[in-house]
């Protein structure tokens, strides 16, 4: 459960008194060396400038900061988690969902992609993958080869959409059972659970101890780019902590608000635990049908995105896909295994925005602060390195199109840079700045320095 010098400058001070007597006298003392009027003298050394010096610049930003569970020093309470390196703040959790590891080729391919830990996985697979590639496990022992000391075994699964499963009742005492099976192991626990648990249904108590009194970490499943639920002719949009209206129940960001709704799930007990997302990587709908779409690429990009800056701190991808015409039960494998490969586009994209994530992952492991850029805006506002990141979308209320910024006071500059796209932007001088969304899923990152 959650446990949460100063320089001196010399003066040189020249005093010239030669006057004719004293001429005399040093003429006397020494009658080689020539005499000196004081016409003849050189002038004295003109004292040296004063070194000057600029204040330190700023590391952080007087603005108030975003709850939070603590960042990489969280999963220090964990042992298995703390020795595989967990705490770096250069990471930063991408999952798979089933997507099995028979081999180091196969390994490297996902660490390609930007997966770096498992759920799931063949009960025959050695533990040795995990470790010689560097990749993660959570789950139970799967086999022999998994031991006490192996490290990069770091979390204990307890189980899948139980909300879903069992009457609140007999789900609180089965997740307890499991609880009480991996106790005092020194993994994490994790849990994943449907969109019941932010929603209106049923008690307010009961999700709220499904959320808070088992897990250290905890995710919910919600597809809605490709599920039946935005085009119900009886919409049910009204039925969660935070209303989605139909006219954006497609887009990224709802997946943002399933973040912000499963924040006050947890936070609901004063402790705070990290919160993962799951995104389809094609198609979430059901087995049974109907099929209604699946995932695009750009989709994709704008649900990861719309996670992370509504603060999810672990993406999750479900790996399957079981209606439509593209169908597979280990979606990410398959794109290794087969040539021309119907979800390609998916797989690239997941991996584009897998790698920016990573490439971002020290600033996106720094406690967020509290500032609205905006009317429009969706956003998320960091500070690493002496520079401050700004990660937005639209939001979901308004369509893409163009949107203004402002700068929270002491953030100044001439322009931002947008990280990726090998463009710049001017900010005026009341400290605004413009640009363009194309599409309700685009996203921008900015940087500036502090």
């Amino acid at each position: 459960m959650k446990a949460r010098t100063a320089r001196s400058a010399a003066i040189i001070a020249v005093v010239a008194g030669a006057g004719l007597v004293s001429a005399l006298v040093l003429m006397l003392a020494n009658p080689s060396q020539p005499s000196n009027t004081s016409s003849e003298r050189s002038a004295p050394s003109a004292p040296p400038p004063p070194a000057v010096t600029s204040a330190p610049r700023p590391t952080t930003l007087d603005l108030p900061r975003i709850p939070w569970e603590g960042g990489p020093e969280y999963w220090n309470q964990f042992s298995a988690a703390a020795a595989a390196g967990w705490d770096n703040p250069d990471f930063f959790p991408i999952v798979v969902w089933y997507n099995g590891v028979s081999n180091d080729a196969e390994a490297q391919y996902d660490k390609d992609l930007g997966i770096n830990t498992y759920i799931g996985m063949w009960e025959g697979t050695d533990y040795k993958l995990f470790e010689d590639n560097e990749i993660f496990w959570i789950g139970t022992k799967l086999n022999g080869t998994f031991t006490e000391a192996s490290t990069n075994w770091v979390g204990n699964f307890l189980d899948d959409e139980v909300d879903g499963r069992f009457t609140p009742e007999d789900g609180r005492a089965h997740l307890q059972e499991r609880s009480e099976e991996v106790a005092g192991n020194g993994r994490f626990n994790y849990a994943n659970f449907t969109q019941t648990v932010i929603s209106t249904d049923g008690t307010t108590a009961d999700h709220q101890a499904y959320v808070n009194d088992y897990t250290d970490a905890v995710s919910v499943d919600m597809y809605w780019y490709t599920i039946p639920f935005c085009d119900w002719s009886i919409y049910r949009g009204e039925a969660y902590l935070n209303p989605i209206s139909k006219d954006n129940c497609r887009t990224a960001s709802s997946y943002g608000q399933t973040m912000d709704m499963l924040r006050q799930r947890d936070a609901s007990d004063g402790v705070l635990q990290p919160l993962w997302q799951f995104v389809e990587n094609l198609n979430g709908g059901p087995g049974e049908g109907p099929f209604v779409a699946s995932i695009t690429a750009g989709q994709l990009e704008g649900a990861v995105m719309s996670s992370v800056i509504n603060e999810a701190r672990g993406i999750v991808y479900f790996n399957q896909s079981f209606t439509g015409p593209c169908q597979g039960g280990s979606l990410f494998r398959q794109s290794q295994m087969e040539e021309d490969f119907c979800g390609a586009p998916q797989v690239a994209a997941a991996q584009a925005v897998n790698h920016r994530i990573h490439s971002l992952a020290r600033a996106l492991n720094t406690q967020s602060y509290a500032h609205s850029f905006g009317a429009g805006l969706d956003t998320m506002l960091k500070a690493d390195s002496g520079s401050a990141y700004i990660f937005a979308m639209v939001d979901g209320t308004s369509n893409p199109g163009e949107r203004t910024f402002t700068l929270p006071t002491g953030l100044v500059g001439t322009s931002v840079e947008v990280i990726g796209e090998d463009r710049t932007l001017p900010v005026a001088a009341d400290g605004t700045f413009s640009d363009t969304f194309e599409h309700e899923y685009s996203y921008h990152i900015y940087r500036l320095a502090i």
